[in-house]
């Protein structure tokens, strides 16, 4: 009996140690503690052009929508959405913090043209 208790002991430390583990390496949790501390993350999965991407910047949390195309040799991403979830988060976003986001896309699609979709289009818009 007593070996019994022993073995559902160790059984269930185990378990709890997997599920830390999982719960340590989850993407979605590292992109929310960056997203928290407004730092930069990249949540990406390069392999499924259906699955759009996730980019944290500054507390603003931006996601895009990738296409894919022909380029001269191949079939790659050749075009790419992009958009502020929450877009009252944008106060203090400057057009350099933009392009430094865009330069992260590129480094990853080199092949992708980028669209920013309203309002962040504006700032790329000269004003009349």
């Amino acid at each position: 009996m007593v070996l019994l208790m022993r073995l559902f002991i160790f059984i269930a430390i185990i378990l709890l140690l997997y599920a830390a583990y999982k719960y340590i390496i989850n993407p979605k949790r590292k992109l929310e503690l960056a997203h928290d501390k407004k730092q930069y993350h990249f949540m990406d999965d390069v392999e499924n052009v259906k699955k759009n991407f996730l980019i944290t910047y500054k507390g603003v949390l931006f996601e895009g929508e990738k296409y894919l195309g022909t380029t001269e040799r191949s079939f790659d991403v050749v075009s790419i959405s992009v958009w502020a979830r929450e877009p009252n988060r944008l106060k203090g976003i400057e057009r350099e913090d933009l392009y430094f986001v865009e330069k992260e896309i590129l480094s990853r699609y080199p092949h992708a043209q980028i669209d920013w979709k309203y309002p962040i289009n504006k700032l790329f818009t000269p004003h009349k």
